[in-house]
């Protein structure tokens, strides 16, 4: 199942000028709140009408501005999961499924899917209670098995998880990781949070102010973000705008500091380059790194401040003899940080791990 959009619609100051292709895949929409990415699900699932554009599933035309096209949100037979799941509350977990079989006409196939979603779920024990009563994971199995027993031709979940508390997250990340495998089919997942997007996606568009900067598959936009604001999506801590030295060297802005950078990966085109607290080795044992003094971008550094999380430390780092504006981060396991120096170590960032933008 393909999909097709390229749509606009104005929001007041706000403008979204979304333009994708997804074929038989799941696709994040990965952005800052207000970016733009739930109202997108919204005119796909024809609860927005765009201004203006065109949006196709496999060859049927969903909205089509030119040729005045716009079904309804029934004839287009997607299938939406909202933040807060849209659970009737004046209605048992039972009818709320029920209610997804309305396309059916015949009664008795309609409790026959009904009772095979629920048993499908593992929510017969609360098939006749309300939604009020029962837990956060237990609203979003129900809208899930709501949805799929429409038969959809498409799925968009916007923010599945974020009405759930922490300890709940993973374990229905799994569930729905196996939904959308059976599924088998388009689907578009919504999300601010990058550990969730990189686990359920097979692609990632990264969004902001309305317009979608990159798409790719996971792996190349989590490795090469092209642009600042993809590198900060997708985790990067340390990032500096540059002056371009050579082919291969820059000379960053907040720190300060000359990096070797891979020429070819960079291109002598950069404005800016992002470096991950993980990807910065601290040489806390010279063994381990025989010929460091041979590698470039190697810096002795200071500690400026320790930050204590929950399995790793963050080091802020200040180059000696540097006059830096920021420090670096990195970070370093706790069963390591007992073999640092307290004020002073050395570190050495790999030229292939530095992020080009």
């Amino acid at each position: 199942m393909s999909i097709f959009v390229d749509i606009e619609k104005k929001l007041g100051s706000f403008t979204l000028q979304s333009k994708f292709s997804v074929n038989n895949e799941t696709l994040s929409l990965l952005g800052e709140s207000g970016c733009g990415k739930s109202i997108t699900l919204r005119c796909i699932a024809g609860l927005v009408k765009p201004d203006k554009g065109r949006i196709v599933v496999d060859d049927k035309v969903f909205f089509d501005s030119n040729q005045k096209i716009n079904l309804t949100v029934q004839e287009r037979r997607t299938g939406m999961l909202f933040q807060h799941y849209a659970l009737f509350p004046n209605m048992s977990v039972y009818n709320n499924i029920m209610l997804g079989t309305k396309r059916e006409v015949v009664k008795s196939i309609r409790k026959k899917l009904v009772d095979e979603i629920i048993t499908k779920f593992n929510i017969s024990d609360i098939a006749n209670s309300y939604p009020n009563k029962i837990s956060g994971g237990q609203q979003q199995r129900v809208a899930l098995a709501r949805i799929l027993v429409s038969k959809p031709d498409i799925l968009l979940l916007d923010e599945p998880f974020s009405a759930l508390d922490s300890h709940l997250k993973f374990k229905l990340e799994r569930e729905l990781i196996n939904t959308i495998n059976d599924f088998s089919k388009t689907v578009i997942f919504v999300s601010h949070n990058r550990d969730e997007v990189y686990r359920l996606s097979d692609s990632i568009a990264i969004m902001k102010n309305g317009m979608i900067e990159q798409i790719g598959k996971k792996e190349e936009v989590f490795k090469n973000p092209r642009t600042k604001n993809g590198a900060l999506l997708t985790g990067c801590k340390n990032i500096s705008d540059v002056t371009i030295l050579s082919e291969n060297k820059v000379l960053t802005d907040e720190w300060g500091i000359e990096l070797e950078v891979d020429k070819i990966r960079c291109n002598g085109h950069i404005k800016s380059v992002g470096i991950r607290l993980h990807d910065i080795k601290i040489v806390y044992d010279k063994s381990l790194y025989p010929n460091i003094e041979s590698e470039p971008n190697v810096f002795q550094c200071k500690i400026s401040e320790k930050i204590e999380n929950t399995f790793s430390y963050t080091l802020m780092l200040n180059v000696i003899g540097v006059n830096m504006k920021t420090p670096i981060g990195a970070t370093i396991g706790k069963e390591f940080v007992n073999k640092i120096n307290d004020n002073e170590l050395q570190i050495m960032i790999p030229k292939d791990s530095i992020i080009c933008i």
